[in-house]
């Protein structure tokens, strides 16, 4: 009977994750969404499932990948691969009782299309690990992770939290006067909306938002240092009042755009975030909830554009009516707080991708990128990196392709398009980015 089983799970000529297994399972999850997973990966642990973010990195693992997959495929394909092949053999796991996740958006290109080479570079050496997805478009209906309705909105939810921690992290970490505040009320923050999806209370949505806010602008922040002025100025700038060094100053605001694995993962953009804070700046990341409305308005899209899947469209309709009244209450509370600034109006992103390219256009990231730009530009941040795998063609047109237009557009933005890839060594990048810096400070 056990090997019926065992035959009946090989289906497709590829191991099927079933609902018995979850019990014993561990599921390897791709270090991603550093900033989200934690709630993400909690909501669906309360399914009975077991995961685990993966944290390995480095040439090792890179290499796993080149093995596996040809290095015409792009970056991030490389990284996911080359971090699970790195976690089984690691002697960490049972593999006889492991499995790994990964994400489908329906588009065409990197969340759609891992899944088949995962599965390939797995069937080299671990043909006896399934291959889990999550996706809302169709894809991989059997893929054995089962979700509800109620999972999803607690999903949504989890994103706009995360989103606005992350958002208020990057605006409070550069200028806290005491080292580690800030990480302290991040992990205080998720704790607490960990406590609030236990009980229920997650959707108290302007209460936790409001908590939130309050708790990282109750972080102390340095004295910004004002400019020199009278003898303070004659004198070279130091004044009486105490050393320079004491005092802070409002740092140079860089903006992250790109493909979505290299825009948030560390491992595909060799820690962006924290070489940015080391020079002295403010990084700034747009929400991953405006490429969650980005993947359902290009639903709706196709049915007003190509008259395809209109059925399918009412529903997303709903969903982003939803969504984004959400987003809208978020902003409003954030203005009417004023200590941070606030998240992007998606309909605000739409209005100005419409200036500078068609929303018909969403391979990849698509219009969205040049209106993250845009956007970014609208409200503070000129100085922008846009992160891009080699190899990946859509969006180096949409990202490295919209910024003369953009330059034209807007006076003094400055943007950077970091490739990332296996060839590429961490110091190049680097030195990029800090001559965007050295550029935007003079």
């Amino acid at each position: 009977m056990k090997t019926q089983e065992k035959i009946a799970d090989f289906r497709d000529g590829f191991p099927k994750f079933t609902q018995e297994m979850k019990r014993d399972y561990t599921i390897l999850v791709p270090d991603m969404l550093p900033w989200h997973f934690d709630l993400l990966t909690y909501i669906i642990e309360k399914q009975g499932y077991k995961l685990e973010v993966l944290h390995n990195e480095g040439r090792r693992v890179v290499d796993e990948g080149l093995k596996h997959v040809h290095n015409d495929a792009c970056y991030p394909a490389l990284c996911v691969i080359g971090q699970f092949l790195d976690a089984l053999k690691s002697g960490k796991y049972d593999t006889d009782k492991t499995a790994v996740l990964i994400t489908q958006t329906g588009g065409g290109c990197r969340a759609s299309n891992y899944i088949a080479l995962i599965r390939k570079a797995l069937k080299a050496e671990f043909p006896h690990v399934p291959v889990l997805s999550v996706n809302f478009s169709g894809l991989e209906k059997d893929s054995g992770l089962k979700m509800n309705l109620g999972v999803i909105v607690r999903l949504g939810y989890s994103i706009f939290y995360s989103d606005l921690v992350m958002t208020c992290y990057n605006q409070t970490r550069p200028y806290e006067a005491e080292q580690g505040a800030s990480d302290k009320v991040r992990k205080d923050c998720t704790e607490r909306l960990k406590r609030a999806f236990d009980g229920g209370g997650y959707k108290r949505f302007a209460k936790i938002t409001k908590s939130i806010l309050s708790a990282f602008a109750s972080v102390e922040r340095r004295p910004l240092r004002s400019p020199p002025t009278g003898d303070d100025a004659r004198a070279g700038g130091h004044s009486e009042r105490g050393e320079e060094s004491c005092l802070g100053k409002e740092k140079l605001k860089v903006g992250i755009v790109g493909e979505i694995y290299v825009k948030y993962s560390p491992i595909g953009n060799s820690h962006l975030e924290d070489f940015l804070l080391s020079e002295n700046c403010e990084p700034v990341l747009p929400a991953l909830m405006d490429f969650v409305m980005y993947c359902i308005i290009n639903n709706i899209n196709d049915a007003k554009m190509y008259g395809i899947n209109k059925g399918t469209a009412r529903l997303f309709k709903i969903v982003y009516r939803w969504l984004y009244g959400k987003q809208k209450k978020m902003i409003s509370i954030m203005k009417k707080q004023g200590v941070f600034e606030p998240l992007h109006d998606f309909e605000r992103l739409r209005a100005l991708a419409d200036e500078v390219i068609n929303q018909g256009v969403k391979m990849g990231e698509g219009w969205l990128i040049p209106a993250e730009m845009a956007a970014l530009y609208e409200t503070g941040t000129k100085n922008i990196v846009c992160a891009q795998p080699f190899g990946c063609l859509p969006n180096h047109i949409v990202g490295k392709g919209a910024v003369r237009t953009l330059k034209e557009k807007y006076n003094g933005i400055n943007v950077v398009a970091v490739d990332y890839d296996p060839s590429a060594t961490r110091v190049n990048q680097e030195n990029r980015i800090k001559l965007m810096l050295a550029t935007a400070r003079r």
